[in-house]
């Protein structure tokens, strides 16, 4: 499941829409928007079945969220090129299928791509 969070705003999640990226978004349809990212989300993250999530919140780019089940992916770049972003990194054939996302915490940027990994000390990067 690709989960938005409340905080990427219409126009992009209608963009994703028109790029035939099938999500759900935090306090439009599930949760509620104020839900805070470190409690509710965690906690709905821990509930689905492999969700990726996408969010602008930098708090979460921290090597102990990682988890065997979930991916966070933190975007750092642009507002307006958030759904381009998102779109090429789930085309990139390194994180193509949930199963390569998989414990991973991603800080997406225009530059490339920066992430933790569960049981992995260091972090990973690579440029698109």
């Amino acid at each position: 499941m690709i989960l938005l969070d409340h905080n990427i705003n219409k126009s992009q999640a209608e963009q994703l829409r028109r790029f035939r990226i099938h999500f759900r978004q935090i306090g439009y349809d599930v949760g509620r928007p104020e839900w805070d990212d470190q409690q509710e989300i965690l906690r709905y993250l821990h509930r689905v079945k492999q969700p990726t999530f996408f969010t602008w919140d930098r708090g979460l780019f921290r090597q102990h969220l990682c988890h065997p089940n979930y991916c966070i992916v933190v975007i750092v770049g642009p507002v307006l090129e958030t759904a381009r972003l998102i779109r090429k990194f789930l085309r990139h054939p390194q994180f193509k299928t949930k199963a390569q996302r998989q414990g991973k915490v991603v800080e997406l940027s225009q530059a490339g791509i920066t992430w933790w990994e569960f049981s992995r000390i260091h972090q990973q990067q690579l440029n698109w």
